[in-house]
């Protein structure tokens, strides 16, 4: 019998990749010109997302995993009761790669394998959530390929008229350390409620 995913072990790496992405920015030598520190907090902007995309995937991955009914109640199709993890990724990417378009494609895309009264859905929900992950999505997005798109979803999700990139406004009033750290709770609450 395969063993179950643990979403416990996927949050607590998730933190640390966290802790260790803030660790990196707090430790820049002094006397970095404006335009490096405004280039490194573009990187970590785009490595934050890459991880909280990653962890996504492996909750999602895990609570089908850990409770195939959930599938059930979203396909009507009848699953064994223990699959792979690889079964449940195919099951979720299809050949592709693991994808959501900001807060709404992804609470849409977790609707898509659970059900609304699941704990994965609920969590990523809450209003405290919304700002933090919509600032998430479109500050990568403008870190990644500063287009006028992504300029413009950037400008709406922080509330602002003007923009230089990502970096600028995320290095100034601990703007980064604040979405971090809301990504942080949001996966030290999932941790609290998930089963493995």
């Amino acid at each position: 019998m395969p063993r179950k995913k643990s979403i416990k072990k996927s949050t607590e790496d998730f933190n640390i990749e966290v802790d260790k992405i803030k660790n990196f920015l707090s430790s820049m030598s002094p006397g970095r010109s404006d335009e490096h520190v405004t280039w490194l907090y573009n990187y970590a902007i785009i490595r934050l997302y890459k991880e909280f995309e990653s962890l996504m995937l492996d909750v999602l991955v895990g609570a089908v995993n850990n409770d195939t009914s959930t599938l059930e109640e979203t396909t009507d199709v009848k699953f064994p009761k223990h699959l792979t993890d690889e079964v449940c990724e195919f099951l979720i990417t299809g050949t592709g790669f693991f994808d959501f378009k900001g807060r709404s494609g992804l609470i849409k895309t977790l609707k898509s394998f659970l059900p609304e009264a699941h704990y994965l859905v609920t969590t990523v929900k809450k209003p405290a959530y919304k700002e933090p992950l919509e600032q998430l999505t479109t500050l990568r997005n403008f870190a990644a390929h500063e287009s006028q798109p992504s300029k413009r979803a950037a400008l709406e999700a922080i509330n602002a008229k003007n923009l230089s990139s990502s970096g600028a406004w995320l290095k100034r009033q601990d703007r980064f350390n604040l979405i971090a750290n809301k990504l942080w709770a949001l996966s030290n609450e999932l941790n609290g409620l998930a089963p493995y």
